[in-house]
């Protein structure tokens, strides 16, 4: 009889699937409470705030769907998240690609000096950022936004685009090279084409970012028609208390975007992160 050998999958430890499950917890708690509480009453929700609502009514849903402010700030968060993902993929995979594949006097100090911006926080910029913005007049403007949101992202973009690209074969470079292909045309017509993974894992990352961010818009923003929905949960804040049924709904709703985004693209992301090399 001859032995066969067999691939053996690496079993799970029961310590990983306790761990996995406290992870999966601290996850999934908060959008269920999130979730059900805008079906619940104030008294309700402050005695049995993990429990099933009394009422499945969903009147305060209805109310905030067909609100005044809901979709405009929707809208406004769409175009400023879309805005600063198409501008930092293009930003950040332009720097990687140039920082990766030409060599030129300094590109490593480059890299260095881009990769200190991931040790300090948006926070501790805003007061400058604020002073700034002031004096090119884009306050109140949401490509203002956009440009700061782009100026803090690319650091961390860039740092998973030029690991990527470092992966790919030199010989598909040199290939182009030799017929005469510029940077530009190499970038476009094969670099780009093969990192649709990293793209996709940037783009969920400046996504996910840019529909979260509180404070930059809070500072930036005067308007209430150009609030994003972080800004539009204010409408249910009153002098001395705040609606948190209310509350509670139109973050529900509000989440439901990116959600739907980072599980269109998980495949890309998972792929992105864990791969970085051609199988050729």
């Amino acid at each position: 009889m001859g032995t066969h050998t067999r691939k053996r999958r690496p079993l799970i430890s029961p310590i990983q699937w306790i761990t996995l499950g406290i992870v999966a917890l601290f996850v999934i708690v908060p959008f269920y409470a999130t979730a059900l509480g805008g079906f619940k009453e104030v008294g309700e929700l402050r005695v049995n705030p993990f429990g099933m609502p009394a009422s499945w009514d969903p009147w305060r849903f209805t109310e905030v769907l067909f609100g005044p402010r809901y979709f405009s700030s929707l809208g406004n968060s769409i175009f400023i998240a879309i805005g600063t993902v198409l501008l930092s993929t293009l930003v950040a995979s332009m720097a990687a690609f140039a920082l990766a594949h030409i060599k030129f006097f300094g590109r490593q100090f480059i890299l260095g000096y881009l990769m200190l911006g991931l040790l300090f926080p948006a926070a501790t910029g805003i007061l400058p950022l604020f002073i700034k913005m002031r004096d090119l007049g884009m306050l109140d403007s949401q490509w203002g936004i956009v440009i700061v949101q782009v100026a803090f992202s690319v650091s961390f973009s860039v740092l998973l685009f030029h690991n990527f690209f470092k992966e790919l074969p030199k010989e598909l470079i040199d290939a182009a090279r030799m017929d005469n292909c510029g940077y530009i045309r190499i970038y476009w017509y094969i670099t780009l084409p093969l990192c649709v993974p990293i793209i996709a894992t940037v783009g969920v990352f400046n996504f996910v970012g840019s529909w979260n961010s509180f404070l930059l818009p809070l500072i930036m923003l005067n308007s209430e028609a150009k609030y994003t929905w972080p800004l539009g949960i204010m409408q249910y804040q009153g002098q001395y208390g705040t609606d948190w049924p209310r509350v509670l709904a139109y973050l529900s709703l509000s989440i439901l975007p990116a959600i739907v985004f980072f599980l269109a693209a998980q495949r890309y992301v998972i792929s992105g992160l864990t791969g970085g090399a051609v199988k050729g």
